[in-house]
């Protein structure tokens, strides 16, 4: 598994999201000044989680992103597989260099790692990111980290 700058940074917008929404659209500006991630990598990830339906654009003067589901119903599996794309698990006789596939006795531990991961990403939530990170916040006097 790799978490690529694209993976992290995508979770980091999204987790700003879900804690500054607040019932109203955050601004790529306001996100890129809390963030620090450039606007233009920002525009294209957003673009990409548009179109997998994890956020909206609301166009106008007060416009911006908001999500397009519940925090609830976003999993760190959900931007995992926009960032990354959704990676699977190659039996032993389609992966690059595998000749024997009757042979293959690593395809059960890459199966079960590739299961432990998913499990691991789908069980956390934008809504519980965004719980630890007010806890953090409230524990450190105001300020969190993403």
């Amino acid at each position: 598994m790799r978490l690529s700058t694209r993976t992290r940074y995508a979770a980091r917008a999204l987790l700003d999201l879900a804690v500054h929404q607040d019932q109203q659209p955050v601004s790529l500006r306001e996100i890129v000044a809390r963030q620090g991630v450039s606007r233009k990598y920002l525009e294209h990830l957003f673009a990409a989680m548009q179109a997998a339906g994890l956020v909206r654009s609301v166009r106008g003067r007060r416009g911006g992103y908001a999500l397009a589901r519940a925090p609830e119903e976003i999993t760190v599996r959900d931007i995992y597989e926009v960032a990354e794309g959704a990676e699977e698990v190659l039996p032993c006789d389609e992966a690059p260099g595998m000749l024997r596939a009757e042979e293959c006795v690593m395809q059960d531990v890459w199966a079960a790692m590739h299961a432990a991961m998913v499990g691991v990403l789908e069980s956390v939530s934008l809504a519980e990111l965004a719980r630890r990170a007010e806890d953090r916040a409230q524990s450190r006097g105001g300020m969190y980290h993403i």
